[in-house]
């Protein structure tokens, strides 16, 4: 994605099912778990940005002694500064203490048998500590604790907000991430007391009734209560002071979760290839989080997977595919390139099979994966005709003229490599415009002047300004005859509410696209009328019904939406023309078949609330009213 954009943010969990002194003898070191949530943490960077934390408990500790360590950080090089700070406790450590497992857990934090990790991505709301997850309930009930983190946003906060307050509740703020901290913890008070109440009963003694508890404690159910009307994508990982562990994910399955479990460890991550390298073990010993299901650690070892929603249709994110997760994972670079793959034949209509004179490329390197796989359609078309050539001439080719056929390939180069080095600090906006141009190098001597095509793949294009502001303007200057861009991802025309920082709509390239053509063909009524009827849903409660907006882009066709964008985006002054070419919604689901979730290019949203969303975006848009719209 040339432009920047926040999105959901990366979970790791390890539940080592061993004593310490088991990984010391095996492996070397007491602090085995550590080790490897570094490891996963790490291997996830591409899912945080403002901040990273972590959150160990240790079994069976005595009264009295710290039980539960977390440190976070929001610092720039936050993964640095939160493992330094935390293996900063074992620096006075002589040699016989970091080798003796049962004096570190007695005596130093982080040396739990249950880790938790997260990896920050803040979709709105001030980048403090505060915010940074994992978030501590705390109690002296050691069943009573819970310490959560997640990578998710729902949609109806403010009616969780309300349960709680209506349940006696007086929340401290009304952010997703502390209502469900305190809607988890609500249910699980209920269930430790409805346990207490029934040992108490049966006249087990006091200090027996805190075992009893662990071992009874219904994970299943407190998930079950609590969730039930959560409403947004979600993957929620909890840790409980006595050691029981869960993670559970939306019954839509719209945010991903990977699991391994062996007779050593079980671990969760929200990226697969982070597991395989952190515990080098197969593809296909991983499992997929079922939608709607709960992975259940039990303080005593035993794991379940157990159903806590009824699953809706799958819907998982297939920004995922196209963008968020790293492409080390072998289905998402298939299906990636497969992504490039199917762009080829647009292409190939807009150069008119003319390769001499057109120069590939792509911007940037998140790209590069879905350019290979257009490469490959080129490489693909390009020997069906060397073999057509040939054929037809049956025979009468020379060895020269054959070697100059088979020599015939396309022009591949790299154009555009961005130069992370700049910072803008100027202020004023001329000079800004003046310095944000050049945030991307080009290449010189490789484009023929005012003859050549200039065909560059870009993952996705939300709002266009790094597009418009940078990238087609230093492409200019390379004074190319004409300037194609070409998405991997299909026009992004509705806000996403299940973890990716695209709320106001107003800013998309493909909503404004809409705009300009609803102004031009004299539409605006019409415009005026979807604005009234959905005025009247909010009205009467009922924006969670349906999609308005959907009917003011089947206004145009696909084709029309696309050439305004490109207008939209090419910059002031330059020379050549500017083409986009978006990736069709059909082709997505061909490449990605097993992440559908496609709201923000089709606006099927996979919940009620992704409607009242997109519905309240165009309402704050037509009343002009810059503010989030959840």
């Amino acid at each position: 994605m040339s432009e920047f954009i926040k999105h959901e943010c990366g979970l790791a969990l390890v539940r080592l099912l061993k004593p310490l002194d088991y990984y010391q003898e095996k492996y070397g070191t007491s602090l085995y778990g550590l080790n490897k949530l570094q490891i996963l943490l790490q291997k996830q960077r591409n899912r945080g940005q403002d901040g990273a934390g972590l959150a160990t408990i240790k079994l069976d500790t005595r009264p009295g002694k710290r039980f539960i360590s977390r440190k976070r950080s929001n610092s720039a090089k936050y993964l640095k500064d939160l493992f330094a700070g935390t293996f900063a406790h074992f620096e006075d450590c002589i040699t016989e203490q970091l080798n003796d497992p049962s004096w570190l857990k007695e005596n130093k934090p982080y040396t739990g048998e249950l880790l938790l990790g997260h990896l920050r991505y803040g979709t709105h709301g001030k980048n403090t500590i505060e915010t940074v997850h994992p978030f501590l309930r705390q109690n002296n009930w050691i069943s009573r604790n819970l310490v959560l983190a997640g990578n998710f946003n729902l949609t109806n906060v403010e009616e969780l907000f309300q349960e709680l307050v209506d349940l006696g509740q007086y929340p401290k703020e009304k952010s997703d991430t502390v209502t469900v901290l305190e809607k988890i913890g609500h249910f699980l008070d209920d269930e430790v007391e409805r346990l207490y109440n029934w040992f108490k009963a049966e006249s087990y003694d006091i200090k027996a009734i805190n075992a009893l508890i662990a071992e009874h404690l219904d994970i299943q159910r407190i998930l079950q209560r609590a969730s039930r009307k959560f409403d947004g994508g979600y993957v929620m990982a909890g840790l409980i002071g006595h050691g029981d562990a869960f993670v559970l994910r939306d019954p839509s399955g719209i945010r991903p979760a990977f699991y391994y479990q062996d007779d050593e460890v079980v671990v969760m991550a929200s990226e697969r290839p982070a597991i395989q390298t952190a515990f080098n073990v197969l593809h296909s010993e991983i499992k997929e989080l079922e939608r709607g299901h709960a992975l259940i650690i039990k303080k005593n070892g035993k794991v379940q997977v157990s159903v806590c929603k009824d699953q809706l249709k799958r819907t998982a994110c297939s920004f995922e595919r196209i963008y968020f997760s790293r492409g080390t994972d072998r289905d998402i670079y298939f299906e990636r390139k497969e992504l490039g793959r199917l762009l080829f034949p647009h292409v190939l209509r807009e150069i008119k099979d003319d390769f001499d004179h057109t120069v590939f490329s792509f911007i940037p390197n998140t790209a590069e994966v879905a350019f290979f796989g257009f490469v490959d359609a080129i490489n693909e078309h390009l020997n069906k005709k060397k073999a057509e050539k040939i054929n037809a001439a049956q025979g009468n080719l020379s060895k020269e003229e054959i070697e100059r056929t088979l020599n015939e390939s396309a022009r591949v180069e790299k154009l555009a490599i961005k130069d992370e080095k700049l910072r803008t600090f100027i202020a004023d906006d001329s000079s800004r415009g003046e310095m944000i141009s050049h945030v991307y190098d080009v290449t010189y001597g490789v484009v023929q002047n005012d003859v050549d095509t200039i065909v560059v793949l870009d993952d996705s294009i939300v709002r266009g300004a790094t597009l418009r502001d940078s990238i087609l303007e230093i492409l200019s200057r390379l004074k190319p005859k004409r300037i194609i861009v070409i998405s991997s991802a299909p026009q992004i025309r509705y806000p996403d509410c299940y973890g990716i920082d695209m709320s106001k709509m107003g800013e998309f390239a493909a909503f404004q696209a809409l705009i300009s053509l609803i102004k031009e063909n004299a539409k605006k009524d019409y415009l005026s009328e979807v604005y009234q009827a959905t005025k009247t849903l909010e009205e009467a409660g009922k924006l969670d019904t349906c999609n308005m907006v959907q009917s003011l882009y089947d206004l145009f066709t696909y084709d029309q939406v696309s050439d305004r964008i490109g207008e939209i985006l090419t910059p002031k002054g330059i020379q050549c023309e500017v083409k986009i070419i978006f990736q069709r919604i059909d082709d997505l689901q061909k490449a990605c078949p097993n992440n559908n979730g496609d709201w923000y290019f089709s606006g099927n949203y996979p919940t009620p609330g992704g409607n009242r969303v997109v519905n309240r975006s165009f309402i704050n848009f037509i009343e002009n009213r810059n503010e989030r719209a959840y």
